[in-house]
Parts: C-alpha cells; sequence; structure tokens
C-alpha cells in the first residue's frame, strides 16, 4: 500500500519505522492515511510512534556500528535492512573536518558570534574583508504578486495558524516570511513564539541530561529546524528580547558545531557524540540538511567562521561533487533524488546573499530540468522508479518534484530552460501543492511562457539514467535504462535493469508495490539473475567502478544502447563478464545479454510485471498489455511457475522468468 507524505520531517521519518520492522507502527500509519493526509489526532499519536522509533534507532546508529548490526540481526531477517544498518553505522571514509577550520569550542558558546552592528532587519554588517560587505539573510521568494492564487492560499495557511490553528508541519519560518509579505505584528508574535517553544524544549531535554529533538536522526532536521530560528531572528529582530538572542544563539551554535564535530558534540557539557553520517558526502540528502543549518546560522548571526567554512569547504565540496554528475538528476536515485528541492533552496539563498551563483557554477542544476521532463511519464502523473521509494512506494509526483523544479526554474539563465520548466508545471498531475506545509513554494513563480520540450531521448551520464519515448503524446510508449555509478546508499542493485511504460506500467521494477519501497536487491529488477548455489550475486556500491552505457540515437525515439555492467560486480565467484544491448524502435524493445558465468552459477533473464502472466508456449508469455518472446538461444524457455512476489515483504506482483541460456538470452518485449 503506497502511502501519502504529510510533512518534509515526517516524510523523511518513514523509512527509519520500515527499516525496525515496526509493523504495528507501519498498520497504524496505513490506516490512517487511508482517506489521504492523516487525521489529526492519527497523526499526532502515529507521529508519537515514529518519533520514538527514530530516536530508538538513532542512538543505537550513534553508539556503534556492532550494536546496530546486533539490532537490526534481531529486528528483520531481511538483507537489505541488514545491509542499511551497517551502512550507515558510521561517518563516510573520511574521518571528518578539521579541528583547527572550526570555532574553538569553550564554556561561552557565543565567542564566535560576530559582535558587528546589528540590521534592523535581524542581520549584521560585517567588518571582515573576506566576506560580503552586507551578509544578511535574503527574502527566501522573489518579488510576489498579491493578488494571485498562491499567495492567497499561503496567507490563509498562516492566517490559520496565528488564529490558534496552526496546520500540520506549519514551521514557524512561514510566520516570518508572511511578515515581509505583509508587515503586521501578529506573524513575528507567532515566528517567535514557535521558536521560543522550540529553544525551551531543547533547554528542558539538555538540563534533564539528554539532547534536544534537533539532533534526532542523526541531525536530520537540524536544517529546517535552525534555519526557522535563523530566519526568524533575522525578520523579526525588533520582537525578540536581548535575553532571547542569547539563548537562541548558544542553541544554534552549539547544534552547528556538533554537525561538525560528531565525535566532540556536547549539549550542556555533557558528552553526546554521534555517527556523523554524511557529513562529507554531498551526495546525500542528509548533508543538504546540514549545510542548510550553517548557511542559514552564519548569515543570521555574521559568525564569519561558519561563513569561510562553509564556502571554502562545505559549498566548494558541493561544487566539485555535481560537476562530476552532468545530466543532472541524483545517484541516490528518483526517490531520495527529491532532496535537491532544498539543495537548489540554497543556491538561490547564497546567490541572493552574496552575489556568487553557485547553482551555474556547473550544469547540474540546469540539467535537473530536462532529466526531470523526461524521468515523468507520458502521463504526466508519475516517474521512474529509480533507487528507494520510501516516501511513497509507488512513484506518484507530489509537491516535492513540484517544487523542485520550481527550484531549478528559479535558478535557470536561459529562456528554453525556464519555459520547457513552464510546460512540465502547467502540465503534470500536481499543478498546484497539495499540503499546506508546501502552499509557500508556489509563491515562486512557474512562468507564463510554455515551450513543449521535443527531444525524445535524454541520456544523463552523470547518474547513469537513460530516458526515451515515441513522442509526447500521453499515449506515448516510454522506456527508461540505469547503466553508471552504484556509490549510494539509497541506489540500488539495478544496474542493467529496464522499465517499459505505455498508458501504464508494462515492466517495472516489484519495489513500487512493497510496503517500504527500499526494496533494493536484484529480484525485483529487469535484469538478469545470476545465483551460485542458491545465492543470489550481488551487486556492491564503489567509489572506484561504474557500469557504462553507450547510446546511439535514432529517429522518433529509437536507439541502441550497449551496457558493460560487469563493473557493477565486485568479486567474480558467480559472474565474470556481461554485456546488455538494447534496442528500442516502433514501440518494441529488445534486449540482448552477452555473459560468462563460473561453475555452479545460473543465469535467468527475469521481467516483473504488475499482472499475473499468461503462458502462450514455452517461449511466449503475455501479461496484461505486455508481450514478452524469447528468441535466442534455442533451449531457454519462459518458467510457467510465475513468482507471485515472495521476494519482497509484502508479496507484491509477478515476475516472468525466461531460464536455460549459458552463455546470454535475446528477448523482445512489444505492447499488444
Amino acid at each position: 500500500m503506497s502511502r501519502t507524505s504529510v510533512s518534509p520531517r515526517t516524510a523523511r521519518r518513514l523509512p527509519l519505522a520500515l527499516f525496525l520492522g515496526a509493523a504495528s507502527l507501519t498498520t497504524l500509519t496505513a490506516a490512517s492515511a487511508a482517506s489521504g493526509l492523516f487525521g489529526l489526532r492519527a497523526q499526532a499519536f502515529a507521529s508519537d510512534a515514529w518519533d520514538q522509533a527514530e530516536d530508538d534507532f538513532a542512538t543505537l546508529r550513534d553508539t556503534g556500528r556492532d550494536n546496530i548490526v546486533r539490532f537490526w540481526t534481531r529486528a528483520t531477517s531481511t538483507a537489505k535492512v541488514a545491509r542499511r544498518a551497517r551502512e550507515r553505522g558510521g561517518a563516510t571514509s573520511s574521518a571528518g573536518v578539521g579541528e583547527g577550520s572550526l570555532p574553538t569550542q569553550g564554556t561561552d558558546l557565543l565567542a564566535g558570534v560576530d559582535s558587528s552592528p546589528v540590521m534592523s532587519s535581524g542581520g549584521r554588517i560585517s567588518s571582515n574583508s573576506s566576506r560580503p560587505r552586507r551578509v544578511n539573510l535574503p527574502m527566501p521568494v522573489p518579488p510576489v504578486d498579491k493578488s494571485s492564487a498562491a499567495y492567497t492560499r499561503f496567507k490563509g495557511w498562516v492566517d490559520a495558524a496565528v488564529a490558534g490553528s496552526r496546520g500540520y508541519g506549519f514551521a514557524a519560518s512561514e510566520a516570518a516570511l508572511m511578515y515581509q509579505l505583509s508587515p503586521e505584528a501578529k506573524y513575528c508574535t507567532l515566528a517567535v513564539q514557535m521558536v521560543e517553544e522550540q529553544v525551551t524544549a531543547a533547554e528542558a531535554a539538555i538540563a534533564a541530561g539528554g539532547r534536544p529533538e534537533v539532533s534526532g536522526d542523526s541531525y536530520l532536521e537540524v536544517g529546517p529546524m535552525i534555519s526557522d530560528l535563523a530566519y526568524t531572528m533575522t525578520v523579526c529582530g525588533g520582537s525578540i528580547t536581548a535575553t532571547q538572542r542569547t539563548r537562541w544563539s548558544a542553541y544554534a551554535e552549539q547544534a552547528v558545531w556538533n554537525v561538525w564535530n560528531y565525535n566532540s558534540a556536547t549539549w550542556g557539557g555533557r558528552s553526546h557524540p554521534w555517527s556523523g553520517w554524511s557529513v562529507n558526502n554531498p551526495g546525500n540528502n542528509y548533508y543538504y540538511s546540514f549545510v542548510e543549518a550553517t548557511m542559514y546560522w552564519a548569515l543570521a548571526s555574521g559568525n564569519s567562521t561558519w561563513f569561510n567554512f562553509l564556502r571554502d569547504n562545505k559549498l566548494a565540496a558541493l561544487q566539485a561533487y555535481f560537476a562530476r554528475l552532468p545530466g543532472g538528476g541524483s545517484s541516490e536515485g528518483t526517490g531520495y533524488g527529491t532532496a535537491h528541492m532544498r539543495l537548489f533552496s540554497l543556491y538561490r539563498i547564497w546567490r541572493d546573499a552574496t552575489g556568487v551563483d553557485l547553482a551555474n557554477a556547473n550544469s547540474h542544476a540546469a540539467d535537473s530540468i530536462p532529466y526531470w521532463i523526461h524521468a515523468t511519464v507520458p502521463t504526466l502523473d508519475r516517474f521512474a522508479p529509480i533507487g528507494d521509494q520510501s516516501r511513497n512506494s509507488v512513484p506518484e509526483l507530489y509537491d516535492y518534484h513540484r517544487r523542485l523544479m520550481l527550484e531549478a526554474r528559479s535558478l535557470a539563465t536561459t529562456s528554453v530552460a525556464q519555459n520547457q520548466a513552464t510546460w512540465w508545471l502547467n502540465n503534470i498531475s500536481v499543478t498546484r501543492m497539495s499540503s499546506g506545509f508546501n502552499y509557500r513554494y508556489d509563491l515562486l513563480p512557474a512562468g507564463s511562457t510554455a515551450a513543449a520540450p521535443t527531444d525524445l531521448i535524454y541520456h544523463a551520464r552523470g547518474p547513469g539514467h537513460l530516458f526515451a519515448r515515441t513522442g509526447w503524446t500521453r499515449d506515448a510508449m516510454w522506456l527508461a535504462i540505469v547503466a553508471g555509478p552504484y556509490n549510494e546508499s539509497h541506489a540500488h542493485q539495478d544496474q542493467g535493469s529496464f522499465t517499459l511504460f505505455s498508458g501504464d506500467w508494462l515492466a517495472v521494477t516489484a519495489n513500487i508495490w512493497s510496503r517500504s519501497g527500499i526494496n533494493g536487491g536484484t529480484d525485483v529488477h529487469n535484469l538478469v539473475r545470476f545465483v551460485r548455489n542458491g545465492t543470489v550475486a550481488r551487486q556492491c556500491e564503489s567509489t572506484t567502478r561504474a557500469s557504462t552505457l553507450t547510446v546511439n540515437p535514432g529517429s522518433g525515439g529509437s536507439f541502441t544502447a550497449d551496457a558493460n555492467l560487469t563493473p557493477a560486480f565486485c568479486n567474480t565467484d558467480a559472474v565474470t563478464n556481461w554485456q546488455r544491448n538494447f534496442n528500442f524502435a516502433n514501440r518494441r524493445l529488445t534486449v540482448r545479454d552477452t555473459f560468462s558465468i563460473t561453475s555452479g552459477t545460473t543465469a535467468t533473464f527475469q521481467v516483473n510485471v504488475p499482472v499475473a502472466p499468461t503462458l502462450v508456449n514455452s517461449r511466449e508469455a503475455t501479461a496484461g498489455r505486455l508481450r514478452v518472446r524469447v528468441l535466442e538461444p534455442a533451449n531457454a524457455t519462459i518458467n510457467s511457475n510465475f513468482s507471485t512476489g515472495k521476494y519482497v515483504e509484502d508479496g507484491a506482483r509477478y515476475r516472468i522468468d525466461v531460464q536455460g541460456g549459458t552463455t546470454g538470452y535475446v528477448v523482445e518485449l512489444s505492447e499488444i
């Protein structure tokens, strides 16, 4: 059953409880979400349960790898979840941030805060020549048309909160933004009240010897929480007392310091180290939260050390990483890849604050516009399900995708990119934000001049994703292929896989029908499954090895492509060579595999399908509107014992297996 996302924070917590195997939480959430967004009482109860599960997991993760492995072994027997625990049990390979690059922690946490004059908005004028003369948090949206429906919706959302009815996921920064749009004291009153609640709760937790909510799940929410504080302190500076400014600053400074000094993290003078998960991985969604907290705090406080550290270290690392990812998209896949909506927002804030355009220092942000246009299926309501799909296992377009495109459009410097983004925004199934906590992002302009895309093939070489279609009408046939790097924990063992769509899914990963959306093994993808002595050969994550794909475009969306998938395997116990050729033309996909396998290994060409297949003969089967025919070798046959999906946690759909080949297969997939 798919899950409806209800808030940015809750949406990112859902995978955690699923990892823990918390069946009762899953049942509760699914029941609560059956009619859309959670009911308020169910939301509160479920949120508390998720929070408890999250905190238990974070404690285990932050106290060491061995504890996590033992816990996960008890909690679940699935290999994917156990692997996640091992992966997330410690920081990335880099040991951490050098002590000399950060403020020295002492008893006075405000010692590193810039004491230069405070501007009326709450920001500061810096005398440090290494920084811009005036650094202040800019308004997070461009000038707003106050006669627009988007403004009316957002104002209504904030006004309801002011009246005492805070909608689910409502944030202090929304009230502060409303104050900038309409400077009425009531908006700052609410923003200050909410930040004060955050800080007071944190102080209570610290006084009790614990750690505050901002540190939960390895500081995943540090970005939204500290940006709420920093933005409110900037916009509503006149409504904050000197004592509040001191307390808020101490709390924010400690939170940011703890992120980058994970081994030495403290709260209230007590040691609270954590894993440092992804503090040095610009490709991971956690990293954007860490940078968000640091950026907002540096700009709001005027702390030149944080500013320089961010500029010279963490933003420089982002630039280097995405310069190596041409074509847009994310190596985490399309599920966690929506976190780029936050990355692009940071680019915009930095540009408006400093004049430095990080987004256009390389092509990634601009390329993400055509990436998501092509990753969207012809019916414009779903997208290519690549990697973990934890928010909603069924890859349906949601507010997050709309926000990502709005953010990317705001950074684009060419009318071609902007107008194609406008076309997509005007035609997808999500023509406006559906959840209140996302209303503010519809204030970003979608544009008025639309230009439909014309290219039928798009190869994002950075993440290794290829998309092709027969046209831009809703009845077009669409194809996606994965062949590239496998170097992120939310990516899957799907190198060489394909997805075929025409009106609906014809062949697609079975992961989209799972409860968790995190089934990443080879069993659930459309590729060749190699099994040696009863064990499925694993594709492995690697920063030094990557599959490759060479594409030769034709006309009308046709192409041939050659994939070298041997690098997907880090050892040669089962398979020593695997090449896959794709030929797509006339609404027909022909896949030719050649491989070399070791003694005791079998190779099965597998296709996951949404409906029960029918065996036409030993070499042909149909599944709904899909026909699968075996062309080579002569002795290969289709297994009539069609799998009912027991290889995922809730038995999702069906799989057609072609068996008998020892050196290769040629299989044709066409539409009935």
